[in-house]
């Protein structure tokens, strides 16, 4: 009977861990689709900086949808677009959603690193400071625990709802 109850936690983990996963992946698409956004509208001085956002934002996604498939998951594919959170006519407001963005996928990574173990919760830690610091930079504040202040002023952590 044990071995039993120690099958249906392992199967229930990996559930966990795979929707943690496909959570994460649908906001690198979103943060991946926010990022060409702010690229479009942010001035000259942080266009690199925005662009390094976008390139790691699209690193991640690809290999999340590799972690995806390999607990047996199929990717969710990106939205054709997503509901920004605020109008994006300039460059404040491009840095106010860069901002926004990271917060978001901060907290989205926190979720799986509660549902992940080994190299796949150092990763996602990693990913979660990477976030959290680009958040820092875009907006110049940060906040103690990044990932989980963030979720309690907030309904969903992922990043911007597809359309």
């Amino acid at each position: 009977m044990s071995g039993t109850k120690d099958t249906d936690r392992a199967k229930e983990a990996k559930a966990a861990e795979l929707k943690a996963l496909q959570a994460a992946l649908g906001a690198e698409h979103a943060a991946v689709y926010g990022y060409g956004v702010v690229g479009g509208k942010i001035d000259d001085a942080r266009r690199t900086e925005a662009r390094a956002g976008y390139d790691a934002h699209r690193a991640r996604r690809d290999e999340l949808a590799r972690a995806v498939r390999d607990l047996g998951g199929s990717p969710e594919a990106s939205a054709a677009a997503y509901a920004l959170p605020f109008q994006v006519k300039d460059s404040g407001a491009a840095v106010r959603l860069a901002a926004e963005l990271e917060e978001r996928v901060a907290g989205v990574y926190s979720d799986l690193v509660r549902a992940s173990t080994g190299d796949r919760r150092r990763t996602a830690a990693e990913a979660l400071r990477e976030a959290a610091v680009r958040a820092v930079r875009w907006s110049g504040e940060s906040v103690a625990f990044p990932g989980l202040a963030e979720r309690a002023a907030t309904p969903s952590a992922s990043a911007p709802s597809p359309t």
